[in-house]
């Protein structure tokens, strides 16, 4: 059996056996991730409770999404040279010495972009964030670490990597359905960044306001606890769902998934894992906006899919 050295050695970056192992557990996420329609806690955001097992907002967040591109970029950096399939002659080099062809490399800096905006910059465009409970903060680095691993991985050496594999790897053999998926993934990149802002504004007015009045006593501080001012959002598609952030993001790694080609599986997991991971999360979301306005206000508003849920 090949081997591979580096933080891990066989594991990480994993032999090909050692991934088809990973990718094939990964699989099974969702049924773990479906406990949460039985749990009502959920360690961050609404839910969230003081604990003495609470990290700051902004580290925690931080520190649980960064790993994840960071992953990525390491197994992209180490993999290559460490196993035969990604030993590329001249003819299969994309010409700017590179190694791997273009399509992969697109993929990885996607993967990235959303992450630089994820990770690191939208923990301090938030005017405020609650705390992140200890489990919660385990529970996603370690989603972000194996997904990490299983995608990188798969655009460093156990997808396609010559232009012949990439001919073969989506459907009739050429680029359309690789730049229908980039532009998905762009439709739904933007469409987060825009509802996120959104969920800013409304604290951004609060604090507007309480300035106007001459309090300058901080809301929901993240020492202080997890009170904050809640409206219900009005913007773009909070008109018709209490949770579009959470929709836009499935539209763009389901444009990930497309641009890779139906057959990769590691960007199949991931998008059916956050859908798993955050179904729950939006349902329960709606049932604390009823709670909180009243059924009568929130009506018309679906939690997550217009239509179904």
């Amino acid at each position: 059996m090949a081997t591979t050295t580096g933080l891990i050695p066989n594991w990480f970056p994993p032999t090909r056996e050692n991934y088809n192992l990973i990718i094939s557990l990964w699989q099974w996420f969702p049924l773990f991730a479906s406990l949460q329609w039985l749990i009502p806690w959920y360690g961050m955001g609404k839910t969230s409770v003081t604990s003495r097992l609470n990290l700051p907002g902004r580290i925690g967040w931080l520190t649980m999404e960064a790993p994840g591109f960071l992953t990525l970029l390491y197994h992209l950096r180490t993999l290559p040279p460490l196993t035969t399939s990604s030993s590329f002659s001249s003819d299969d080099d994309d010409g700017d010495g590179g190694g791997l062809p273009w399509q992969n490399k697109v993929l990885a800096a996607l993967f990235v972009l959303h992450y630089t905006y994820r990770a690191l910059l939208f923990p301090f465009l938030q005017p405020s964030m609650s705390p992140v409970h200890i489990v919660i903060w385990l529970s996603g680095l370690s989603f972000q670490l194996i997904n990490g691993l299983a995608i990188g991985s798969w655009l460093a050496a156990y997808g396609p990597t010559t232009q012949d594999e990439w001919d073969a790897q989506l459907w009739g053999g050429g680029t359309g359905q690789f730049a229908v998926g980039i532009a998905l993934f762009y439709v739904g990149l933007v469409a987060n960044y825009y509802h996120d802002d959104e969920l800013r504004e409304i604290r951004r007015r609060a604090g507007r306001r309480r300035a106007a009045v001459g309090k300058g006593k901080k809301e929901g501080s993240e020492k202080g606890g997890v009170d904050k001012h809640y409206e219900i959002p009005q913007g773009g598609l909070f008109k018709v769902m209490l949770y579009p952030h959470y929709f836009v993001e499935w539209v763009e790694w389901f444009g990930f998934w497309m641009a890779a080609g139906w057959g990769c599986v590691p960007a199949r997991c991931f998008l059916f894992n956050e859908i798993a991971a955050m179904l729950p999360r939006a349902v329960k979301g709606r049932q604390w906006y009823v709670e909180r306005f009243g059924e009568e206000k929130i009506k018309g508003r679906w939690a997550v899919i217009p239509g179904v849920w």
